[in-house]
């Protein structure tokens, strides 16, 4: 994990020993109760043997506080997007197609409507419809044709309703 500044002066580390606002915090999130502390030290920690929250890092402790107070942590690398595409590759451009042609466009400000790739297209890419599971930049020609194939039946598909 990389540090992260959270106040002035005051980085967020792994090495780092747990700070006392964040004891007090998390203290005030499990409503004082010492068990509720306990369960949420083991599961950071992954150790059932531990429940002081001297015995965790700072970086563990924000993962707890942004956990109880329902936010996402920083530092967590998001959802990979596998409707990623390259605007130089033609079936890319075919498939960007197909998506304006079956209506799958998203409003863009610069654009106007722009094909669906980071929507619709992931998601589709990401589910069992889909005839190659993978992120569109690894696929090689052979898939990508496949799915264009596909998206070719969800146009017909969308224009004939």
């Amino acid at each position: 994990m990389t540090k992260t500044k959270v106040k002035p002066n005051e980085v967020i580390g792994d090495n780092h020993p747990i700070l006392l606002w964040q004891v007090n915090r998390i203290m005030k999130n499990c409503h004082y109760q010492v068990e509720t502390k306990n369960e949420w030290v083991q599961w950071v920690t992954g150790d059932v043997k531990r429940s002081s929250l001297k015995s965790i890092t700072q970086a563990q402790a924000k993962k707890i506080i942004m956990t109880q107070e329902g936010s996402t942590p920083i530092n967590e690398p998001k959802a990979e997007n596998w409707g990623l595409f390259d605007t130089n590759n033609t079936q890319h451009r075919r498939i960007q197609a197909n998506l304006r042609a079956a209506n799958i466009v998203v409003k863009s400000e610069k654009w106007g409507e722009v094909a669906d790739m980071l929507g619709w297209f992931d998601r589709f890419l990401k589910s069992d419809k889909s005839p190659v599971k993978k992120p569109l930049k690894q696929m090689t020609a052979i898939e990508v044709s496949k799915i264009i194939r596909a998206l070719d039946g969800v146009v017909i598909w969308k224009n004939s309703v």
